[in-house]
């Protein structure tokens, strides 16, 4: 599989496993977590996208039950965690409202959670979750900027930023935000024309795609013209109509990671589908344009 380099020491696999719903499978045992990332990693994916928050504070605990049984599958994978959204739950039930912390001390105490939670001694990327409305700059930049120099975090990012979030926090620090975790797909495709991919494409930086089959929707829920043209395409190239989506936006010369989430092993089993796919630009603009519902001005 093609590997993506976001900065000095650090690739990615080009496609990412994302594990936001790991605690929705009806058996979180190990043995079946760990079969999950076998099946990433005989496609080539070696890199797994977590949180703090995900899965109510226990994902990452699922994960690293998973590494504790297996040791050997650390080196394996580039492991991808975020920080900042604090919800009235599990260790937090204490607070009063769901907010966002990038202070250094939550910063500095959520690397130390998740670094236990997993039981790993380095984060490969972490990543700011959410824009703090309430953030410091100089402080949030100046705590990211003391956890690489730690080797706790090997570097970092951000996730759902806007461009000028980017460069206020990108201003305040030493250490370079080598990727944005940004909502897109087929369904959430106002990233292309805002703004949000072109800023990161002009610094040569690849974009992370959550929910790049909008929540399962495309594949579950589309019809009409979007629906006939992305099974006639699965059809086609012997795909189903995910990995159709998946091939869009692997199409787009932004160099985008798409983050595909799902329990079912068969699904796991066939992620890299999206990769034989071919699209061209015709086709890249047939797709877009049957979700606009009308021709491009």
């Amino acid at each position: 599989m093609e590997r993506v380099k976001l900065g000095e020491g650090l690739e990615l696999s080009r496609i990412v496993y994302g594990m936001w719903r790991l605690g929705d499978d009806r058996d979180t045992s190990p043995a079946r977590v760990r079969a999950k990332i076998e099946a990433c990693l005989e496609q080539g994916i070696t890199t797994i996208d977590q949180a703090d928050i995900y899965g109510g504070y226990t994902a990452e605990g699922l994960l690293g039950a998973c590494l504790k049984a297996a040791p050997a599958l650390r080196d394996r994978l580039e492991i991808v965690t975020k920080c900042g959204i604090v919800a009235p739950i599990a260790r937090y039930a204490d607070r009063r409202v769901k907010h966002y912390d990038t202070s250094a001390n939550h910063i500095r105490a959520s690397i130390d959670q998740s670094l236990r939670a997993m039981g790993i001694e380095r984060i490969d990327l972490l990543l700011i979750h959410r824009p703090d409305p309430f953030m410091d700059h100089h402080e949030t930049g100046a705590a990211l900027d003391e956890a690489v120099r730690s080797g706790k975090v090997r570097a970092v990012g951000v996730s759902n930023f806007r461009p000028h979030d980017w460069t206020l926090l990108q201003s305040a620090m030493k250490s370079p935000l080598l990727t944005n975790q940004i909502e897109l797909s087929l369904l959430a495709h106002e990233a292309f024309v805002n703004g949000d991919v072109a800023f990161l494409q002009e610094r040569g930086i690849a974009p992370m795609a959550w929910s790049p089959l909008g929540g399962g929707r495309l594949v579950r829920e589309t019809q009409g013209p979007l629906a006939e043209l992305l099974a006639g395409l699965g059809e086609k190239f012997g795909v189903d109509a995910g990995a159709v989506a998946v091939a869009w936006l692997l199409a787009h010369p932004a160099r985008i990671l798409p983050v595909l989430g799902t329990n079912d092993p068969a699904r796991i089993a066939r992620l890299a589908d999206a990769l034989t796919v071919p699209m061209d630009r015709e086709t890249w603009f047939e797709l877009y344009t049957a979700e606009l519902g009308r021709e491009v001005a």
